[in-house]
């Protein structure tokens, strides 16, 4: 993949997302990527530039669910809750079955939900969301980040393994990227202020 890319202020992106959204509110807006793209730190970024808006991670929704199949959690018991205005306080099955404790919690009021995680702009659900952006990272990139994850516990080498096979299928399989509305850079590479400024490309 060969994108012509370009530095601007947090701010902008949040401006370009903003006008990109219906006007209807809560927005919704995934964040898509291969792991270790750096994914989360971009739905902080944007969440903390978009007025009234809250972060919520697939990861919490895929916790011994599956890689991909919290698509039916997020359409069913997340967003009605988000898009009737109301705050979310959530246990998915998996953290009730298996006694994790705590929940999914989310502010009532939003103006935009960002969604983050592999596979957040899935076939199943992309119809749910107003935009969606792809978080494009070198592979280097991305297994040093992998590995370094791995190395601190965070995930067992079985565990990353399985999660692999399943992610790079679907990567193979749905091509997400060209179904997104702005790419964004997740390397190190290109010089830029990540903590002031995005480098985007718009497919």
């Amino acid at each position: 993949m060969i994108f012509a890319w370009q530095a601007l202020g947090l701010d902008d992106l949040a401006r370009r997302v903003a006008d990109r959204c219906e006007p209807e509110r809560p927005a919704v807006v995934a964040i898509d990527g291969h792991s270790s793209s750096g994914k989360s730190t971009l739905a902080g970024r944007l969440a903390t530039e978009l007025p009234a808006a809250a972060a919520l991670h697939t990861d919490d929704l895929a916790w011994h669910q599956g890689v991909f199949d919290w698509d039916g959690l997020l359409r069913n018991h997340v967003l009605p809750v988000v898009q009737a205005g109301a705050a979310l306080d959530y246990r998915p099955p998996q953290w009730r079955a298996r006694s994790r404790t705590g929940s999914i919690t989310l502010p009532g009021s939003l103006a935009y939900l960002v969604v983050e995680g592999v596979g957040a702009g899935q076939s199943s659900i992309r119809d749910l969301f107003d935009l969606v952006l792809w978080v494009e990272t070198d592979e280097p990139t991305r297994l040093a980040r992998d590995l370094s994850r791995v190395t601190d516990g965070e995930i067992s080498a079985e565990d990353y393994a399985a999660w692999m096979a399943e992610e790079n299928a679907y990567s193979i399989r749905e091509r997400p990227w060209e179904h997104a509305d702005i790419i964004v850079y997740g390397g190190d590479s290109i010089p830029h202020n990540p903590d002031r400024e995005a480098v985007i490309a718009e497919p």
